[in-house]
């Protein structure tokens, strides 16, 4: 016979150290998004971002809307996506504030251009992203951000850097044969 009883559900704290536990074996592309404009520049790492549609090239981007970014990203409406090379581990620790380099000395390092309205572009990243904030939805903490991309450029050659069980990895990109 069949066991039809629905299983006792955790509670609410286990629930949420059970999610980000599983969330933490979803390896993900490493990404600094930067913004600028009248609420000033900033930049954080992400690994909560995804493509939505190619028509328009649309993003999204989940963002803790604790974070004291938050505001600054909401209100310059522009930001670059920069997904990170390998090389650049160092550089996602200090946009994820787990360096003490101050946000101004992070965009003083010599990887940066100045893109479209003033956004931070990185010189070297694999693909960066540019683009307008067209939809901005909370759900729990997080709003989840739909960036429609207007300037975008890919570099055809580096190795990834991927988020996985909560470390960062280089992710060798395969030799052309």
């Amino acid at each position: 016979m069949a066991n039809t009883s629905c299983p006792t559900p955790l509670p609410v704290n286990d629930e949420r150290k059970q999610f980000r536990q599983a969330m933490a074996h979803l390896s993900a592309a490493v990404n600094v998004i930067t913004t600028a404009g009248p609420l000033g520049r900033c930049g954080i790492t992400a690994s909560a971002v995804c493509s939505v549609t190619d028509s328009p090239p649309t993003l999204l981007i989940c963002l803790n809307r604790s974070s004291a970014m938050h505001t600054a990203f909401a209100g310059n409406s522009r930001i670059c996506v920069n997904v990170l090379p390998g090389e650049h581990e160092l550089l996602a620790k200090h946009f994820a504030g787990l360096t003490q380099l101050p946000m101004d000395a992070r965009f003083d390092l010599p990887l940066w251009d100045e893109g479209e309205h003033g956004v931070p572009v990185l010189r070297d990243a694999l693909a960066s992203l540019q683009g307008e904030i067209v939809e901005c939805k909370d759900v729990g903490s997080h709003s989840v951000i739909f960036v429609k991309a207007t300037h975008i450029r890919v570099r055809s050659d580096g190795d990834g850097l991927v988020y996985f069980d909560r470390n960062f990895h280089r992710l060798a990109r395969p030799c052309a044969v």
